[in-house]
């Protein structure tokens, strides 16, 4: 029975995906994406917004009563640490929400208040020190030698993590986040945390505050150029499932991380409910936590839900109802992987407003849009990361080469893509 109207807040290629996921559930009635890209705007059953801004919650609150909205997504972390989701509680509590609220949103929003929980909860992560000085910072920088990690504690749009290579670097760090200012609020206080050796993982799990079930791991490649050089950006491609979590492994992350994390949360009084995105390192020493994200992470989820047999409206309405515990999620044996295409420039200054050309692909291949408009019915980029191409297969092999073969697809001036997304799994 088609009974669910649902507004997603974003416009990248995370809501993309989420909306293309959800326009092939028969509970679906009508999906408005606000402000939506390029991509949204084509799907069944969608409608870009562009009436409101995704900003303006007073407004989304009007948007979803006067459009009889009953159940909120906000896509990116901005929203959820500013309190949209309190917000529709409070204005519009006939409107269920699948995400965190604001006291559960810091687990995001404040890297030096995840890390004081990870303490509490004894939950294994770098050892670590949080500072709001600078000359503090600095002198505890002289009084170590081992290699660190550098963390504009705020929200930097996953780009405010520094890993400096000398001391010379790691006090100029200190100094662009802290006096200069580089990411502006997110700056005002810095987690100095021992660099862990080890390949990282991502897991994506649906949470209904008490109950918790995760999506296969993922690997995200953040470093704009092959090989992992170059500077960070919010995320090159993945791949999903990894090899370096068999089953036994991810079990045990269950058991000691994220379940953990999930009553520790409702222990103090902010339950998570909607989808928690850990961070981990596979170290020689087990799994330790990076960090959190309290939503879809972005590329990953282009590569987890087409993995998903279970029905995306079933799984979030049984979330936001706290039934999750008589579901069970449903993910075929395959893989899936993909390769981002950004902008000539990102993630330093980019062109937009270039038109661009897209080819007609395969059942099993999809174009996830992010940083692209139409603009007098003509499709043009828009943001720094522009598009995605996904493709799933029964191996990852077979995946890979099918999402190199969509990014042959897209064609405009400038793009850039790496062309060794998920190269490791594949040595």
């Amino acid at each position: 029975m088609a009974d669910t109207r649902v507004l997603i807040v974003g416009n990248g290629g995370r809501e993309h995906a989420i909306s293309w996921k959800l326009s092939q559930s028969p509970r679906i009635a009508q999906i408005y994406v606000c402000p939506g890209n390029g991509g949204t705007s084509l799907l069944k059953r969608t409608q870009n917004v562009d009436s409101v801004k995704a900003d303006d919650f007073a407004g989304l609150v009007l948007f979803a009563k006067a459009n009889n909205v009953n159940l909120l997504i906000p896509g990116p972390e901005a929203p959820l640490v500013a309190g949209i989701v309190d917000h529709f509680n409070k204005f519009a509590p006939e409107v269920k929400c699948f995400g965190p609220n604001g006291a559960a949103a810091r687990m995001e929003g404040s890297k030096t208040f995840s890390k004081d929980f990870m303490h509490r909860h004894n939950i294994p992560t770098a050892e670590y020190k949080n500072f709001t000085d600078h000359g503090a910072a600095s002198a505890y920088l002289d009084s170590i030698n081992h290699t660190v990690v550098i963390k504009a504690s705020g929200l930097a749009a996953g780009k405010g993590v520094i890993i400096p290579q000398s001391k010379a670097e790691a006090h100029q760090a200190l100094k662009e986040i802290m006096l200069d200012r580089e990411f502006g609020e997110a700056g005002d206080e810095v987690v100095i945390e021992e660099f862990l050796e080890g390949d990282e993982l991502s897991i994506l799990s649906f949470s209904d505050g008490t109950n918790i079930q995760s999506l296969p791991p993922a690997q995200d490649h953040k470093r704009i150029f092959d090989g992992d050089q170059g500077p960070n950006t919010g995320g090159m491609g993945t791949y999903s499932p990894t090899r370096i979590a068999p089953k036994e492994v991810v079990d045990e992350i269950h058991k000691t991380i994220l379940q953990p994390t999930i009553d520790g949360m409702r222990k103090e009084g902010y339950p998570m409910v909607g989808c928690l995105f850990t961070g981990l390192m596979m170290t020689k020493n087990g799994p330790k936590v990076l960090e959190y994200n309290t939503r879809f992470g972005d590329p990953e989820t282009q590569s987890l839900l087409p993995l998903m047999d279970s029905d995306l409206a079933e799984v979030l309405l049984a979330c936001v109802d706290n039934k999750l515990s008589g579901y069970e999620i449903k993910v075929g044996s395959k893989a899936a992987a993909t390769v981002v295409v950004a902008a000539g420039g990102y993630p330093g200054s980019y062109k937009k407003g270039t038109e661009m050309k897209l080819d007609e692909l395969p059942n099993d291949t999809v174009h996830f849009h992010a940083g692209t408009a139409m603009k007098d019915s003509t499709l043009v980029t828009a943001g720094g990361r522009v598009i995605a191409s996904t493709a799933w297969a029964p191996t990852l092999e077979e995946a890979v080469q099918k999402a190199y073969k969509g990014v042959e697809g897209i064609h405009f001036d400038g793009m850039q893509y790496r062309k060794d997304i998920a190269g490791r799994a594949l040595k």
